[in-house]
């Protein structure tokens, strides 16, 4: 018993420790990337932020199209590879991996040129056309850096995937930004653009370099490391190991782990490309038939020139991105988790220890659910400071407010469910998460074309599915996994007392940026940053004393922690924790 309460700590404390480093660098990563598209935003508007979106949506399907999957697959085999002490086995799987990398991202390239000139036509955004064939090149070199990445993380490294992730992005920031600045500042001198469309739409295309050029940098970054340092293996470590399987064998036993976990996040990709199609068909359908229906809903907040020359699906649609730009912070997060969960649950899975699995289980939902639950009220309650302090007090943003909304309560379920599916592919049932997504993409779909439809609903229709979508993939997947574990999570503890202290801090919260939003009426946009920040801050401070309270983090999560053993003196000392 003694022994597997160690193992236990020991998975709890590697979790945590890998969670912690891959939530500091990917929370870098994407205030870095919010840096990015609001300084981008500012730039050229909500135009200009919807031609970029665009380029997106064709770029991230075609990448996981490419990847398939592979990364997780890797990380998988890797980590069942270290826990069997099949340390030739794990070089294996990279000297397959890479090759197949290669081919597949070269593929990858060719598909996005080629789609793009029918995806803008589709979308009627021909302004995006460049911009996609700009970021093309990214695909080539984010499959190579994904295959060292998942190589890692089976390691339980999380080190290399996060500094990748940084040098991706500090390179996107400083070059995207300052080519887009150049040209929108230069183009009519020194190009002779004078429309500004065209003036945006070249300033997108400069901007994306800095996402191509940072992928290129990122793979840099890890190939160099991985010739430099090596992967912790040792040849005493390589002498022990029994005869690894054939590359025949591997390739085959990769693929048969990849394509289901690939196309399960294929089909999500492809949702969020069907996004940006439907949302802005419905929006130019609606602008053709009931124009006036559709700008009721926004009086004064979409300019007389996008109306003009019938941009008013891009403008929407750029103010939706706007919403996910912050709502994906929290995401990022739970996708950390989700990396970090995999390894050590399937390592937790494969000792068939039920205690040892039962609380790694529990450990990685009650630490997805702690987090999102008041991250996701935290939006809602807040949404309006929030945005205007980001994205500044014009316009486009007043839209986009009430998009963020409903994103707050729709982020909580899509945030869980990445993690939620990782444990599933942990224990071996890498079909399921195909299988829901795809149900969960319908009802996207369904959701999208139906609620987009109604003029007083709108481009809101688009958070409606997602809320809709992730629900469904998120309670059927704990579901599943109890049913194949037969293990029953405290959900008391996991879920309830999570949603207890959120509700009570967050109402809080937000009462007293009411009081003080009346008490400073008409106050500078800085002392507005004071006031949001303060709540902020104390609606963390407050959080983090029910939670306390309540018990719903106890003295052994702290202690799994880095610098745990100080946490738990101080707590100690003021009776909070025993």
């Amino acid at each position: 018993m003694k022994k597997n309460r160690l193992k236990s700590a020991r998975n709890k404390q590697s979790f945590m420790l890998g969670a912690t480093i891959m939530t500091f660098c990917l929370l870098i990563v994407k205030i870095i990337g919010m840096l990015y598209k609001v300084s981008l935003s500012n730039l050229y508007g909500a135009v200009g932020a919807g031609l970029l979106g665009n380029a997106y949506e064709l770029y991230i399907p075609l990448f996981t199209l490419a990847t398939a999957g592979f990364p997780i697959a890797v990380s998988r085999m890797v980590s069942e590879s270290m826990s069997s002490k099949r340390y030739k086995d794990v070089r294996r799987i990279k000297d397959v991996a890479i090759p197949f990398f290669v081919i597949a991202g070269t593929i990858a390239l060719l598909l996005m040129v080629l789609f793009s000139f029918f995806y803008v036509r589709i979308i009627d955004a021909p302004g995006s056309f460049v911009a996609i064939l700009v970021l093309a090149p990214a695909i080539f070199f984010g499959c190579l850096v994904s295959a060292y990445r998942g190589y890692y993380e089976g390691m339980r490294n999380m080190v290399p995937t996060s500094v990748s992730e940084i040098v991706e992005a500090f390179v996107k920031l400083l070059v995207g930004y300052s080519f887009a600045a150049f040209v929108m500042k230069n183009g009519e001198h020194l190009f002779g653009i004078k429309d500004e469309y065209t003036l945006i739409k070249w300033s997108v295309a400069a901007a994306i370099s800095g996402i191509t050029l940072g992928s290129f940098f990122s793979f840099l970054y890890i190939w160099l490391r991985y010739k430099r340092e090596g992967d912790g293996i040792t040849p005493e470590m390589l002498k022990s190991s029994p005869k690894p399987r054939t590359k025949k064998e591997t390739f085959r036993i990769l693929l048969r782990t990849a394509i289901p976990i690939g196309l399960g996040a294929l089909i999500m990709s492809v949702a969020g490309t069907v996004d940006a199609a439907l949302i802005q068909r419905r929006l130019i359908t609606m602008m053709g038939r009931t124009p006036d229906l559709l700008l009721r809903e926004y009086p004064g907040l979409i300019p007389d020139e996008i109306v003009g020359k019938g941009k008013v699906h891009t403008y929407l649609w750029g103010c939706y991105n706007y919403a996910m730009t912050i709502m994906n912070l929290v995401v990022t997060v739970t996708q950390a988790f989700g990396t970090t969960a995999l390894p050590n649950v399937t390592n937790a899975f494969i000792k068939g220890n039920r205690e040892y699995l039962k609380n790694s289980i529990e450990t990685v939902m009650r630490v997805t659910f702690v987090f999102t639950i008041p991250a996701g009220l935290g939006l809602t309650v807040l949404a309006d400071p929030i945005m205007h302090l980001i994205y500044g007090f014009k316009p486009d943003t007043d839209v986009s407010v009430d998009i963020l909304r409903l994103m707050g309560i729709a982020v909580i379920v899509f945030a869980a469910a990445t993690p939620m599916c990782s444990m599933l592919q942990a224990i071996g049932r890498i079909d399921m998460p195909l299988k829901l997504y795809a149900i969960g993409m319908l009802i996207k779909v369904v959701s999208n074309y139906v609620f987009v439809g109604i003029p007083q609903i709108n481009v809101q229709g688009g958070s409606i599915g997602t809320l809709l979508c992730y629900t469904f993939v998120m309670v059927v997947s704990v579901y599943v996994l109890i049913k194949e574990t037969k293990i029953i999570p405290n959900f008391r503890v996991i879920l309830i007392k999570p949603a207890i202290s959120s509700i009570i801090c967050i109402t809080a919260t937000g009462l007293l940026y009411k009081l003080l939003s009346g008490i400073f009426a008409g106050a500078s946009r800085t002392n507005a940053l004071i006031i949001t920040l303060a709540c902020v801050m104390i609606a963390c401070i407050m959080y983090v004393l029910c939670l306390l309270i309540f018990r719903a983090i106890t003295k052994d999560d702290l202690l799994a922690m880095p610098k745990g053993n100080k946490i738990v003196t101080i707590l100690e000392k003021y009776r909070l924790i025993r």
